[in-house]
């Protein structure tokens, strides 16, 4: 018995050059054509690998028991394909087949006592009815534009809200700094004016005098040209002009 060689089963197509007279599908594309649960075709060709663990239930647990073997896979699977819409099928439930096919397959042998475990149930190239391959193609091919459409926007997404929120951000600390700018000013010239009228309460005069000669010291560098008044002159007494031209000379 060969015990420790790994056996295949293949369904819906058949290598060449088989050893093993079960291996082979004599009807592949009735065994590989199936109904999904949504009530459409489907082709599935698939790959039960197994090996025999137990010779005694092998040779006298059943009669032939990979056609057993066979029939049950077929059944297995059809069960499963059943469950499942086609897009699953075609798709996404590839992974999700394999494996639910595999433990029910385990499971059956088991309780059949067939001296069998099951390795590996791999799908092969799974596929749509030729009639409908070009729909498929086209179904197929919009999706893939949506997606590149939906990834597309979402980079634009990405991009543009970062930006977003740190030219936000920005504008929140330049308004927080310019609020405590503001604040900080406004704090120190109302300080400035408290301590400013404690020494007008003390010497009304003086302090009026400072104030008016500090305005003074402030205004007069910025006026172009002066002009005196003596209140005991009947006419106006002109200074001469001491500051550049425009030709960069003095007058």
């Amino acid at each position: 018995m060969p015990t420790q060689r790994l056996l295949k089963l293949e369904f819906g197509f058949t290598s060449p050059n088989a050893t093993n007279i079960y291996q082979g599908d004599m009807e592949p594309q009735e065994t590989e054509t199936m109904i999904t649960g949504d009530l459409n075709t489907a082709l599935v060709p698939w790959v039960v690998q197994y090996r025999i663990t137990d010779p005694k239930l092998y040779l006298f647990g059943a009669r032939e028991p990979e056609k057993t073997l066979r029939d049950l896979s077929e059944s297995v699977m059809r069960e499963v394909i059943g469950d499942r819409t086609v897009d699953e099928v075609l798709t996404i439930g590839r992974h999700d087949i394999e494996t639910s096919t595999l433990k029910r397959l385990a499971d059956l042998c088991s309780q059949y006592g067939l001296g069998i475990q099951i390795q590996q149930v791999q799908l092969a190239t799974v596929r749509p009815p030729p009639v409908v391959q070009a729909a498929f193609n086209e179904v197929n091919q919009a999706q893939q534009e949506k997606q590149t459409a939906i990834n597309q926007a979402w980079a634009v997404y990405n991009d543009a809200v970062p930006n977003a929120r740190g030219q936000a951000k920005e504008r929140e600390k330049q308004a927080e700094a310019y609020a405590f700018h503001r604040v900080n000013e406004a704090t120190g010239e109302a300080q400035k004016f408290s301590l400013l009228l404690a020494e007008y309460r003390k010497a009304p005069e003086v302090t009026r005098r400072r104030l008016y000669l500090e305005a003074m010291q402030a205004i007069l560098p910025r006026l172009q040209k002066k002009i005196i008044i003596d209140d005991s002159l009947k006419s106006i007494l002109q200074t001469l002009p001491l500051l550049p031209t425009d030709q960069g000379k003095t007058q």
